[in-house]
């Protein structure tokens, strides 16, 4: 299973949060709710930075809240001066 999502800390070594959004429409009301789950991540190579869009993807858990890894940056954050 993989999840496409934003990387919102990675403040730790060899770990990231990431946070990953979902639309679903409302079966009674018919509004779109934007639902979003934070998931910590094992980020190998230590290659993505905070805002940079990431692919993960679930594996074996790796520490007490790590069951995710990192495995693909798509989109680098814009640095903004």
């Amino acid at each position: 299973m993989t999840m496409v999502g934003v990387v919102v800390s990675d403040k730790m070594q060899k770990s990231a949060v990431v946070e990953v959004r979902k639309r679903a429409l409302h079966r009674r009301y018919k509004k779109y709710i934007t639902q979003r789950r934070k998931y910590m991540a094992h980020n190998p190579i230590e290659g993505c930075g905070k805002g940079d869009t990431v692919e993960i993807r679930q594996s074996r858990p790796l520490s007490a809240n790590k069951r995710w890894i990192i495995t693909n940056v798509l989109r680098k954050a814009e640095i903004l001066q």
